[in-house]
């Protein structure tokens, strides 16, 4: 069976979470608390020598880390990952949108102020992710404003990994009711088969 190291509330791991029940996939979860060190374990470390969740045990010895890597490494061969060469590009472009310009505003300003609760130590780089962070999602509004979905019109692990983190986007202060073709694909996301929503276990 497939373990997933994780931490329950990070979107990195929901996202895979999210996938592996849609795909009906059995998987065990092994979580990590990441505040008090566990992933800078020297056991933790042998499975992801960056020190960071999630990692997915494939099998015994195998491991896989980063977010992206694991959720594109399930989809192959299922309607989550197109077959068509252009297409596959198309999601791999917004797999690293979404770990370059938007999960490096948007998730650490909700860590910040809703999970660590630390805002006060971080007011001057919170305001600058945050115009990141919008700036991020003005370019998916753009996006969604002519289609229903990220790639090939229909849904993918592209929406998958957006999904994750701007679904709770505003546990970070970040006001979603500027986006109403945002708030509208949310919706759709929602209504898939099979959907799971984030929590703390």
């Amino acid at each position: 069976m497939l373990k997933l190291y994780q931490y329950a509330l990070s979107g990195n791991c929901y996202k895979i979470r999210l996938l592996l029940n849609q795909l009906g996939i059995a998987y065990e979860c092994i979580p990590v608390d990441i505040h008090q060190g566990e992933s800078r374990t020297p056991e933790f470390l042998t499975m992801n020598p960056v020190g960071k969740i999630p990692v997915l045990e494939v099998s015994p010895g195998q491991y896989l880390p980063e977010s992206n890597a694991i959720i594109y490494y399930l989809a192959d061969g299922t309607d989550f990952l197109p077959q068509d060469r252009w297409e596959r590009a198309k999601v791999m472009q917004w797999l690293f949108f979404e770990q370059f310009s938007h999960e490096p505003n948007i998730a650490t300003v909700r860590y910040w102020i809703a999970i660590a609760k630390i805002a006060d130590q971080h007011q001057e780089a919170i305001a600058h992710k945050q115009a990141l962070g919008y700036a991020a999602l003005q370019v998916m509004e753009q996006h969604l404003t002519k289609f229903d979905y990220f790639v090939g019109n229909r849904y993918s692990i592209a929406d998958i990994s957006l999904y994750a983190y701007t679904h709770v986007a505003e546990d970070g202060d970040f006001d979603l009711s500027r986006f109403p073709a945002i708030l509208a694909w949310l919706d759709r996301i929602v209504s898939q088969p099979n959907y799971l929503r984030i929590s703390a276990k």
